[in-house]
């Protein structure tokens, strides 16, 4: 068998180099990516703008158009409205300073929502924005207004049901930490 290597080598070398050579074709043109180059018509000259693109106004002569408010939130805004209004000045007795320094609607101040895992400091601004403040309103969410808030969460997005929001509302809300804290964790 070594003799027969030794006297025909340089065949066995040939067949090699031939055998690459197909096994190499055949995986290339396999893959081979053919494109299609389609001249335009030189006559047509360049390529036409789109006209109406170019007259309309700029994006920043656009109306300004109010944010909507998520179905479930609606009205809070006069709510909060009508609690900052300020109150009429009125004699100096006892029963009136008392009104005064106490909260006009005692169901509108608001909670810490930090204190519901996954939100932070920046969520908090952004939540606030949308008028959330308390666990009661993230604990009545609907799925169309998770979807709702959660668009608005930009790179938040997500986190809602991810971090089951509705439910640490719902236990932070009636004011079960035990509860709370046996299904997430420590408060």
């Amino acid at each position: 068998m070594v003799e027969l290597v030794r006297d025909n080598w340089i065949f066995l070398v040939l067949a090699l180099l031939v055998g690459l050579i197909v096994a190499w074709w055949l995986f290339a043109s396999g893959r081979r990516t053919r494109v299609a180059i389609t001249r335009p018509d030189e006559s047509a000259g360049p390529a036409q703008r789109n006209q109406a693109l170019i007259d309309a106004p700029p994006a920043s002569a656009a109306p300004d158009v109010p944010p909507v408010t998520p179905e479930g939130l609606a009205g809070v805004g006069e709510a909060i409205a009508a609690a900052a209004a300020p109150v009429s000045a009125a004699p100096a007795t006892p029963d009136a300073t008392s009104a005064a320094t106490a909260p006009a609607a005692p169901g509108l101040e608001e909670d810490d929502l930090t204190r519901i895992k996954g939100i932070g400091p920046k969520l908090v601004d952004q939540l606030h924005t949308l008028g959330v403040t308390r666990f009661d309103q993230i604990a009545s969410w609907t799925d169309a207004e998770i979807d709702h808030i959660d668009e608005k969460l930009g790179r938040f997005a997500g986190r809602i049901r991810r971090d089951s929001w509705i439910e640490q509302a719902r236990f932070l809300s009636t004011g079960d930490t035990a509860g709370y804290e046996a299904k997430f964790g420590k408060l």
